[in-house]
């Protein structure tokens, strides 16, 4: 494939590894018992009845970053290591839900941080109105990771403080994805 098919595939593969997990993660939060997205925990979907669900979904968002980035790898160098790094973060989510304790938690700290700062690597590559939305996106989800991991809620609660930075983040992995679809598919 040449350069720009891998920038259309890569923008396919973003965003259908997105949409299923932001789907499905609605799905198992519908089917987990009394779930509050203030009071819980996104990884509590990774425990208990909606375990496979959730944690199955997380890890193919985690394969589909980290495809992503492998495609984008001329793109943008600097956006291929941070995606891959995302696309880890994800999959350990997955395979370590949050009763292993601590191995989960550095995974979705990586994920969280990574997803942050992802957009920021768009910019020096894409110079438009969107591409300052994507960043602006990862700053809101940069700057509720600041406070979520002091232990500030702000009212939200910690489930919603979690969602104040996963939700800006699959809002712009779901933007770029089809902005790089429908660039590189012009070009066809």
């Amino acid at each position: 494939m040449n350069d720009d098919q891998n920038s259309r595939f890569s923008g396919i593969v973003l965003f259908i590894g997105v949409a299923q997990f932001f789907l499905f993660m609605l799905l198992a939060e519908l089917m987990y018992p009394h779930y509050s997205v203030s009071t819980n925990f996104i990884s509590d979907l990774g425990v208990g009845k909606t375990a496979f669900i959730f944690n199955t979904t997380i890890e193919v968002l985690g394969i589909a970053l980290i495809v992503s980035g492998l495609l984008l790898r001329k793109f943008s160098p600097a956006l291929l290591i941070v995606l891959i790094l995302a696309g880890i973060g994800a999959i350990g989510v997955g395979l370590f839900p949050e009763n292993t304790g601590r191995p989960h938690f550095l995974f979705s700290l990586l994920v969280f941080l990574m997803g942050s700062i992802a957009p920021y690597f768009i910019l020096n590559k894409v110079r438009n109105f969107m591409s300052v939305i994507w960043a602006s996106l990862g700053t809101v989800a940069l700057i509720f990771l600041i406070f979520y991991t002091n232990g500030v809620h702000l009212g939200l609660g910690a489930g919603g403080m979690e969602r104040m930075i996963v939700y800006p983040e699959l809002l712009w992995g779901l933007g770029f994805g089809g902005w790089l679809f429908g660039k590189f598919s012009n070009n066809q």
